[in-house]
């Protein structure tokens, strides 16, 4: 608590320092929101999405035991609480993973079952329902923009993208290596982040092939989201690789930028942690960074050598403001944090799980604007 209470000091002094509001934010903190009674203390969110500011939907699991695999969990946001959705005749176990959608009444989740099997729901505006995935396809993520919606899966073994268009999920080639977010913008504009063996790689399709750049070099690197702002303002986030060091050292953030005509590292005030989301200001250029387990080097021969870093950066479109989550009682930090734009308003969502008592964990709801 005093940890996250020097932390939370820190980010507001930097706030002050900096002498201006981040595009698209104010400056207050961010807050935590509960979650539904009926949702149990051993649940996780895995992803978000918002249309509106009383129309957001968040998804994970809920009733995880030690070895019990819970229970697909839909949330859903009414501008007042989040209330939990029914989903009727859905009774396998295991978790829904992500969550995308065109609008309110076209929404997709993607789902893996105690099994290991995969699942596909869609909500009509009305109720949720099972869809049945494609052929031999194991869905393991669901992305829209642009009216498109796209699926990230693997059919035996081998990744593969798929994108809905009238007739039902067509086949798209996928770049080389590994595929972890995209950003679609149209069926001819699509930017992927991911990894290959040659590091952290974007590639971009024009809607007849992948044009790929590595980012970022070293070893072991990758990053898994990416935010198309403009053809020459590119965002891509992840973490950066590290071969050797001390066992159980952190791994490095990684942030880069593209420009029209390079890729470049975009140095963040956090040392360690990895980014698990970008999100845009209403104004459609990067608004937020979010770094999970981020940490900072701590003063010379303390031990452990680091100590806590800011949870989210807010981006001005010079300098990063530095935020970190509200602490909670009874709960640690969040594991992961997801970040889901309300449109059209400074108002952002992040979802996720956070450390719970006696090597547990708890959903982790958190709002800023």
């Amino acid at each position: 608590m005093l940890r996250r209470l020097f932390v939370a000091a820190l980010a507001v002094a930097m706030t002050i320092m900096a002498g201006m509001s981040p595009a698209g934010a104010d400056t207050a903190s961010w807050q935590h929101v509960p979650v539904p009674a009926q949702v149990r203390p051993q649940a996780g969110l895995n992803e978000a999405v918002a249309f509106g500011p009383d129309r957001a939907w968040a998804v994970g699991t809920d009733a995880v035991g030690r070895e019990a695999p819970g229970f697909p969990l839909v949330l859903r946001w009414d501008g007042t609480a989040w209330q939990r959705q029914g989903l009727p005749g859905i009774r396998w176990q295991g978790e829904l993973l992500s969550v995308a959608g065109t609008s309110p009444a076209a929404l997709w989740a993607v789902g893996r079952d105690a099994a290991g099997g995969a699942h596909l729901l869609r909500f009509d505006g009305a109720a949720w329902s099972e869809s049945r995935p494609p052929q031999g396809v194991v869905p393991s993520k669901v992305v829209t923009g642009g009216g498109e919606t796209w699926l990230i899966g693997s059919r035996d073994g081998a990744q593969v993208l798929l994108r809905r268009d009238g007739h039902g999920w067509q086949d798209v080639p996928a770049p080389p290596g590994a595929v972890y977010g995209l950003h679609v913008l149209a069926a001819d504009d699509v930017w992927a982040a991911g990894e290959t063996a040659s590091g952290a790689a974007v590639s971009h399709w024009d809607g007849q092939a992948w044009q790929q750049m590595v980012v970022d070099g070293f070893p072991r690197s990758a990053v898994g989201s990416v935010l198309a702002v403009s053809p020459t303002e590119v965002w891509a986030g992840g973490t950066a690789g590290f071969v050797g060091g001390p066992v159980g050292r952190p791994i490095p953030p990684l942030l880069v930028r593209w420009d029209g005509q390079a890729w470049n590292r975009v140095t963040v005030p956090t040392d360690f942690g990895g980014i698990t989301s970008l999100a845009p200001a209403p104004s459609g250029g990067l608004g937020w960074v979010s770094v999970a387990r981020s940490q900072k080097w701590g003063p010379p021969g303390s031990t452990p050598p680091w100590v806590p870093g800011p949870d989210f950066l807010a981006w001005n479109g010079r300098s990063f403001t530095e935020y970190a989550e509200p602490a909670v009682a009874g709960e640690g930090d969040s594991r992961t944090l997801r970040l889901a734009p309300v449109p059209g308003t400074a108002t952002v969502w992040s979802v996720g799980r956070a450390d719970g008592p006696e090597g547990t964990f708890a959903p982790r709801i958190l709002r800023h604007g």
